[in-house]
Order: structure tokens, then C-alpha cells, then sequence
């Protein structure tokens, strides 16, 4: 990623997306997005890109042992999700005197 832009994402913490490519991919599931790093350009989504860890023990976990848990994926990989069209759509951004406003291209309708 370019350092001197800051990147301009329509996928924002708490958005329901689907991922469109993957081993994860399934278009007609919406899932929520956990975590957004736009400098690394990558999402952190509910249920996909699953990996395991090893953990030593510790003060918070005595036991150690393997955990699972999500890892980012590309922010390409996923679109968001339109809930009246029940479909994933495509999204443009209209300026209004508080900000910007993301509007679903398929639906027409702003997405909270």
C-alpha cells in the first residue's frame, strides 16, 4: 500500500459481507466483519480463514494448548452485503452536509 494516500474502503467494522473468492467463498451466506486495516488493506471476518495456534502457557491461559481463530483476508476477497436485495452489491459513496453516505448500487438505498 501507497503510505502517502490513505486508502478509501467501503467496508467498515461490524458490515455484513460475503466473500466472493477462496476457500471460504460462498455468496449467499453474510457474514460480519470483526476487524478493518486499511494501510494493509485486509479484513477480519466471522468464520473464515480459519488457522490454529499453538499457545505456551501463560498467566491468563495456565493450560496452554491449540486455539483456532480468524486470520485477515484481502479486502478485495469480500463485497458487501445488501439486505433488501438480499444479494451482495456493489456500493457508491454521495456526499451529504454530515459526510458520506454509502449507497447500495443494486438496492439504492443507504447501508447503515
Amino acid at each position: 500500500m501507497n503510505k502517502r494516500f490513505k486508502p478509501k474502503f467501503n467496508i467498515r467494522k461490524g458490515d455484513s459481507v460475503v466473500v466472493i473468492s477462496g476457500d471460504d467463498k460462498n455468496r449467499t451466506q453474510p457474514r460480519t466483519v470483526l476487524a478493518v486495516s486499511p494501510t494493509k488493506g485486509k479484513v477480519l471476518v466471522e468464520g473464515v480463514n480459519m488457522v490454529t495456534k499453538h499457545l505456551k502457557p501463560n498467566a491468563q491461559n495456565p493450560q496452554g494448548g491449540i486455539v483456532t481463530e480468524e486470520a485477515y483476508i484481502n479486502i478485495s476477497n469480500v463485497m458487501l452485503w445488501d439486505a433488501k436485495a438480499k444479494a451482495p452489491a456493489r456500493v457508491k459513496r454521495e456526499r451529504t452536509e454530515t459526510g458520506f453516505v454509502r449507497i447500495s448500487k443494486k438496492s439504492g438505498e443507504a447501508i447503515k
